[in-house]
């Protein structure tokens, strides 16, 4: 990969939440296939997400430097000094916001063309607003689709709206690695948790009783339940419900425990995963350990578990208590990208000789994305004005200055209001829905 003129490329993450910037930064790693001459800046989004000091260091990227900004600061840090990539590892919106931010910077540049390539992606599987969701990231140079199925259904929603579709590029998931599955003493079943599927208490409820239920029924197994986060933290979506609180009502076995960690560290003691539909699947399926996604909910787009159809793995939890254990269809697995036959060391190649292409340039061209006050007059606006910027992407009279690093008081304002959100949605919001219902 080229390199600035410092000698040294200067890859600058943006994310928003703990799983993002375990995407963003392993995916800077592998655009520059692991070069010692690379400076990586982590800089997360501020807002209800941001990852805590705990979950950065559970998901074990170091960076050179890391701290938290606006949107508005990080436009203003990225014009002062301008790195040679950036990937943005953000919720849809954000991206469309620095997008247009960036791209109102390169108009009022003195050096046209003079401006970072822009990279983003999804940090797993895409079940749900696909046509959304990528129209929000158009105009990034580097649109990253996790598999040949991604990368096929990125392009026909770009076409088909009359969008350049030369930005999406197929890759992998980063994250995906470790020791082929081998057998373990003892069995050990491992359920992942997600934070927002299912949603209703009844119904995650329901699943943490068949975790106990098959662990009395199997006193010689582990059942161990993989959450995402402890409690007060969060993830890239909201967890009204954690399994954590459930789990008190209940008389868990000595074989059932509920655990944290690194997802790679839990399957490396895995024999069978369950799971509704996260992306720890993709994870287990790429080391050929028995992977269940379970039906018992129904097979439905609500659950993402209709992204698993075809793929051999869909199953119930009486299937599971009978002993069954999911074969994955070879033809599906490959066109996830996660096929375990050595063609995942490749999987970057194709991004990063983009990357490599465009840094190449001696001058890129202006960043275009698909929503305009044109396209979208009546959408964009809202998108932008989120995240402090106007309709021309220039910051809105009043915006942060981003100029100095918070004080200890402003910090602490500033914790105490993100407990204070975290609080209403897991205490106050679930118990003001139950009264509407009685």
């Amino acid at each position: 990969m080229p390199v600035s003129n410092s000698g040294t490329t200067r890859i600058t993450v943006l994310a928003d939440s703990d799983t993002r910037w375990k995407w963003g930064a392993l995916t800077a790693s592998r655009l520059t296939g692991g070069d010692p001459d690379t400076r990586l800046d982590g800089r997360l989004l501020r807002g209800r997400a941001t990852p805590t000091v705990r979950q950065l260091e559970e998901v074990g990227v170091r960076a050179d430097s890391l701290r938290e900004v606006t949107a508005i600061e990080f436009l203003r840090e990225v014009e002062r000094e301008t790195p040679d990539v950036i990937v943005l590892a953000l919720v849809g919106g954000a991206v469309q916001a620095v997008l247009h931010g960036l791209a109102r910077m390169a108009e009022d540049s003195t050096a046209p063309g003079k401006r970072p390539v822009v990279v983003t992606g999804y940090v797993g599987v895409v079940y749900e607003k696909l046509a959304d969701g990528l129209l929000l990231r158009h105009g990034a140079d580097v649109v990253l689709a996790n598999s040949r199925q991604d990368a096929e259904r990125f392009r026909a929603v770009y076409e088909g709206v009359g969008a350049d579709a030369a930005s999406v590029t197929e890759a992998a998931l980063p994250f995906l690695g470790g020791s082929a599955y081998e057998p373990h003493d003892p069995y050990t079943v491992v359920f992942a948790a997600q934070p927002s599927v299912p949603e209703s208490r009844e119904q995650r409820t329901y699943l943490l009783r068949r975790m106990v239920e098959h662990a009395r029924l199997h006193p010689d197994r582990e059942v161990l339940i993989k959450l995402r986060s402890k409690p007060g933290e969060h993830t890239t979506h909201i967890e009204e419900l954690p399994y954590q609180k459930l789990a008190k009502g209940e008389n868990l076995p000595p074989n059932c425990r509920l655990v944290y960690g690194n997802m790679g560290e839990v399957l490396d003691r895995t024999d069978l995963l369950v799971t509704v539909s996260s992306t720890a699947a993709l994870e287990s399926l790429h080391r050929r350990i028995p992977t269940a996604v379970l039906t018992d909910l129904g097979v439905r787009e609500a659950l993402g578990n209709h992204h698993f159809i075809g793929s051999g793995c869909l199953t119930s939890w009486d299937e599971i208590d009978a002993g069954h254990s999911p074969e994955a269809a070879p033809e599906w697995v490959a066109r996830q990208g996660v096929a375990p036959d050595g063609t995942y060391e490749k999987a970057f190649d194709e991004a990063r000789d983009r990357v490599t292409a465009l840094l190449a340039q001696p001058a890129l061209p202006p960043i275009a994305p698909y929503y305009s006050l044109t396209t979208a007059p009546g959408y964009l606006p809202g998108i932008l004005a989120r995240h402090h910027l106007g309709p021309d992407g220039a910051p809105l009279p009043g915006a942060p200055a981003g100029d100095r690093e918070p004080g200890p008081v402003r910090q602490a304002v500033r914790s105490a209001a993100r407990g204070a959100y975290r609080h209403g949605v897991q205490r106050v919001a679930p118990v003001i829905r139950r009264m509407g219902e009685l």
